[in-house]
Order: C-alpha cells, then structure tokens, then sequence
C-alpha cells in the first residue's frame, strides 16, 4: 500500500512539475502578457514599430512558452538583426541569380488553410555563396508572410529531393544559420515542413541537422514517401488533390521568366507594406536599387543633383596658368606651380586643402617674379576653394549605404 502511494505522489508531482505555470488561461490573460512584453521591449520606431505588433508578440510569448523574460531575450535579438540585417529590404534583383534553378520558390498555390507554401528543391542547387542563400531564403521567408491571409500565420514548406546528392549538401555553417533565422527570428511562422522522398544517404546529414533543431521545430518536420500510403495522408489533409503532384512529378514546372515577373509585382506590394512606417521610396528607385532607404535616408532622392560637383576639381582653372603666364618660360617658377596643383586633380580637398597652396605662395620662386604676373597667378589661385561645394562630403555618407 505504501509502495503504491509512494508511487502515485511521484507521478502526481511529476505532472505537477510540467505544468506551465507561465501559460495564461485566459484570453484577458494573454493580453496582460503581451502588455508585459511590450513594456520590457520599450518603445520602437518606424518599421520595427509595424513589425512588433500584438500579433508578433504573442508567436514570441508561444515560441518561449509564455516565459516573458525568454520572449523578451528572444524578441530583442530579432529586433537587432531586422535593424542590421533589413530583410524587408531584400528585392528579387538582389537574389534572381540564386533563383534561377527554381531550387526555392513560393508556389502559387496555398494550403486548404490558407498556408503560404515554399517550395525547395535541394537538388537544384546551383550556387556555393552561403550568404547569398541565406539572403534569398530569407527573402522568401518575408514574401510567404507577404502573402499569409488574413487570419493565418503560417506557412508550409515542402521540400523534395529529387536529384539531390551529397554534393548538393549545404555547408554545415549555412544548415545552422537557416535553423537559427528560422527558429529565433521567425517562431511560429512554420506550420509543417514536408521531406519528400529524401535517399537513405540523407539520414547522415539528418543526424547532423537534428541538435540544430528546436523541440518545437522538430516535432514540426514530417517524411512524407511515394511508396508509402499512410505517410500520402499528410499530403491529403494539407492539400487539395494534385495540388502538389506538379511539384514531384514535373521538372519544368519552374518558369524563371515568369516567377520573376509576379516576384517583381510582390516587390512593389512589400514597398507598400512597409510605406506606413516612413520607408518612402519611388518605384523607380525601387527598380533602380532592389531596396528602400530608411526614414531619415530620404536625402538621397537629391543625390543626382549634387553628382556635378564632382569633376569640378579637374575643371579648376589654376592648371592653365602655367599655359597662360609668361612665368611658364622660367623651370624655376612652373615647378612649385605643377606640383602643388597634381593632387587637386586625383581626389575632392577640403576648402583647407585647396588654400593650403596660397599660404605657402609667398615662399615659391614665383615671389621673385613681376608684380603683375604674380597678382595673375595669385587671382588664379583665389578661385580653387570655390570648386568643391560644401554639401559633395556630406552627399558621400548617404549614398555609400546603398551601394
């Protein structure tokens, strides 16, 4: 009888200990939460401000199971690396040439739930710059959430691996860092990932790829084989019939030429997302330069106006001097002239730069020279700080950033 007590308040305690005691009961609750988080965050600004909505909030609060100080911890790493990294910004010019194999892209068809779907073919793979597949795996990342409806906020990816070898195999700093950008900067955005026949080879990289993972991402990846009935059934319950048969069954369903037509038309639509917040930019910049300035980065609509100061050092008249004066017979007198004008032409001086020539002109061989061929020169020399106007070191900071 004791031994089965005993046993009986160990069970009840264990149950007891799983027991989330941060998990609110309540949809009152919940919103306490999220206003919890949202004062531990402080106040943002801009995009960041659209980004961090009560919805965005809460995935947080889920993904760290309604810990507040682990959702904050979490939610302020996201919120530095959308700063830095600015995955809104991210246009299809920025990543068609990864796209060209079709190796991701974002079908055009949803789930019956309304799932975004992103398809990947590993075997497609037809690049070797980790960051460039990074960068475009992110941008599809952002277009699917372009794309949930209203009401949903997941998406589904469906992976297969026809054609896929290990030498197809990402690097294994690239696998983590897409574990990493999925599960720390975008939680409860995956809905399922499909693996559709992958080979008995991948079992190794799988074992390699598995400590990366999230209990709550793993527990979300499905193997899903032809050959096998049971495993179809989770094709059939997120799909509508032949949905996805394409996809498996057809290797031309990929048209380069047309994705990159509808990714374009999404490009403007993510502009227009992200209008409300400041990043203002015309379409025609948009197609110019693939991305969208920041709010105080709206100067840079002025650039092109300051860009004909810059050959005006080379236009400076001080180098006809030589030509024009009669000082130019004397070696003596041309040298000190020459020299002093050669780095003019190679890059912008500051005003203090320019002038520094005149200080020095009373020590020069050209002092000894006629009155009114040195008053010439002198006049001459008076008109090189006019050439760099005042705004060409202001211009340069702003428009670095976009190259």
């Amino acid at each position: 009888m004791r031994a089965e007590m005993t046993s009986f308040l160990k069970k009840s305690g264990s149950k007891a200990g799983s027991r989330n005691l941060d998990k609110p009961s309540t949809p009152e609750e919940e919103q306490a939460k999220v206003a919890e988080l949202r004062a531990a965050i402080g106040p943002q600004t801009g995009r960041l401000e659209q980004f961090a909505d009560d919805a965005c909030l809460m995935r947080y609060l889920r993904a760290r199971d309604w810990n507040l100080k682990n959702a904050e911890k979490m939610l302020k790493e996201t919120l530095a690396w959308r700063e830095s990294y600015k995955p809104e910004d991210i246009r299809w010019s920025d990543i068609a040439g990864e796209s060209e194999s079709g190796k991701v892209y974002r079908a055009n068809f949803k789930g019956k739930k309304g799932h975004t779907v992103v398809v990947m073919h590993p075997g497609r793979q037809n690049t070797t710059n980790g960051h460039m597949q990074i960068k475009q795996l992110v941008y599809f990342l952002e277009n699917a959430i372009l794309n949930l409806p209203e009401g949903q906020e997941q998406m589904i990816w469906l992976i297969d691996y026809k054609g896929w070898t290990m030498k197809n195999t990402s690097p294994l700093s690239v696998v983590r860092e897409t574990a990493s950008i999925l599960q720390n900067h975008y939680p409860e955005r995956l809905h399922v990932a499909i693996m559709h026949n992958p080979p008995r080879l991948f079992e190794a990289v799988w074992k390699i790829v598995k400590p990366f993972l999230d209990p709550k991402t793993f527990r979300k990846v499905k193997f899903v084989y032809a050959k096998n009935a049971e495993s179809q059934n989770i094709l059939t319950d997120l799909f509508e019939d032949d949905a996805v048969k394409g996809i498996f069954d057809d290797s031309n369903e990929y048209n380069f030429e047309e994705y990159s037509k509808m990714m374009q038309e999404d490009d403007q639509k993510s502009v227009a997302h992200w209008k409300a917040s400041g990043s203002i930019k015309t379409e025609a910049a948009v197609a110019q330069n693939g991305t969208v300035p920041e709010v105080g980065e709206s100067k840079i609509e002025e650039a092109p106006a300051a860009a004909p100061l810059a050959p005006s050092p080379a236009a400076a008249p001080v180098a006809e001097v030589p030509r024009e004066a009669p000082v130019a017979e004397s070696p003596v007198a041309v040298a000190p002239v020459t020299e002093a004008e050669a780095p003019k032409a190679e890059s912008p001086a500051s005003e203090s730069e320019a002038a520094a020539p005149t200080a020095e002109a009373p020590k020069s061989p050209v002092a000894e020279a006629p009155k009114a061929l040195v008053a010439e020169a002198l006049a001459a020399d008076t008109q090189v700080p006019e050439a760099p106007k005042a705004e060409v070191p202001v211009v340069a900071p702003v428009v670095a950033p976009v190259s």
